[in-house]
């Protein structure tokens, strides 16, 4: 099992999962539409899925993180 200093996870998962969430988001802004005709509540809706599922996904390892080594 990988181990991490969880205060080292919380700040990568939680970088990487605004990332993803911005990026949904621009994704789903298409162009030509005016800002007042967007459905404003899908929009973010659907980029919080994208966010929690990012930490969800980031449990099972974060590339970013150095793995430590602990001693039993």
């Amino acid at each position: 099992m990988k181990k991490y200093n969880l205060k080292d996870w919380i700040e990568k998962a939680s970088i990487r999962s605004i990332k993803t969430m911005a990026q949904t988001a621009v994704s789903l802004v298409t162009i030509g539409n005016m800002v007042t005709d967007m459905d404003w509540i899908s929009i973010i809706s659907i980029s919080l899925t994208a966010g929690i599922a990012s930490i969800l996904t980031s449990i099972a390892g974060l590339p970013e993180c150095e793995e430590q080594e602990y001693k039993v």
